[in-house]
């Protein structure tokens, strides 16, 4: 088992497929997400990663937090998480994820917490049909209807489906398929809807449900600080172009060509030996 992401959710659109299809997608934004911190089996009892997304001001953040963060060399973070995950699926502190944690075409579980819609009656909280909208109905079109038995057993049995409070609870939407990642810009889109408000914050795992393609990253898809390095001359080679490349003067040209007085003397030299 790996690690999953926390990510802020955008909003949604529509992208269209290779047959002109058009296909609701959520837009999902990771930025600066980084491992805070690890929990292992040794100190904690379990194995685990902490995760921090984004960056929070300072002054936002209490003491204690300032210290967490300076322990593990990170910027604040403006929201944490945990994921558990296995002995071998642990990610080094300080690390950095990439939107190619998850691949095209995986099936992901989205846990979040639902837009609050206050005191709700059954009709909306339920799907409840009503009392009779005509005659014989005095006021009370909207209303539950029966809601116990009699004097046995003479009370409403805990669970009934009542109004009440509607919304912010969390809830887990499963096998949810990856249309498209964006590594540069940090963006995942995920088919359909996911529970929360624009600017709240998901989690994204692995679906249980389903088999993790072989594809995805194993621990985790993290950025990498590797930069081109460009391939440098010796520098002898350097030192010997910049010499080829000196323009000499006429003076130093004609002192080293040979002048006539110096072939004749040569010349008689020769002569003499013969």
């Amino acid at each position: 088992m790996r690690t999953g992401l926390l990510v802020q959710k955008i909003g949604m659109t529509r992208r269209f497929d290779e047959s002109g299809q058009h296909v609701p997608v959520t837009v999902l934004k990771m930025e600066n997400v980084q491992v805070v911190s690890q929990r292992t089996e040794v100190t904690d009892g379990y194995n685990a990663v902490q995760m921090g997304w984004g960056t929070a001001k300072v002054k936002n953040v209490s003491k204690g937090m300032s210290g967490h963060f300076a322990k593990a060399k990170v910027e604040p973070k403006r929201k944490l998480t945990e994921f558990r995950v296995n002995a071998d699926g642990l990610v080094d502190v300080g690390a950095e994820f990439s939107a190619n944690h998850f691949v095209v075409g995986q099936f992901v579980d989205v846990c979040g917490t639902t837009i609050g819609k206050g005191f709700a009656g059954g009709m909306k909280r339920h799907g409840f049909s009503g009392l009779r909208a005509s005659h014989g109905v005095s006021i009370n079109h909207r209303s539950l209807g029966s809601t116990g038995q009699c004097q046995d057993p003479g009370k409403v049995f805990k669970g009934k489906k009542m109004a009440g409070h509607m919304g912010g609870v969390r809830v887990t939407t499963q096998n949810l398929k990856v249309v498209a990642v964006d590594d540069e810009r940090g963006l995942i889109l995920i088919r359909g809807s996911v529970p929360g408000a624009n600017g709240g914050f998901v989690r994204i795992t692995d679906a249980v449900k389903k088999t993790r393609p072989d594809e995805a990253p194993y621990p985790a898809g993290l950025k990498t600080n590797d930069a081109p390095v460009e391939d440098k001359a010796p520098v002898e080679e350097v030192a010997l172009e910049k010499e080829a490349s000196v323009e000499k003067t006429p003076a130093e040209i004609e002192a080293e060509a040979p002048g006539e007085d110096d072939a004749d003397a040569t010349a008689d030299g020769k002569e003499e030996k013969e």
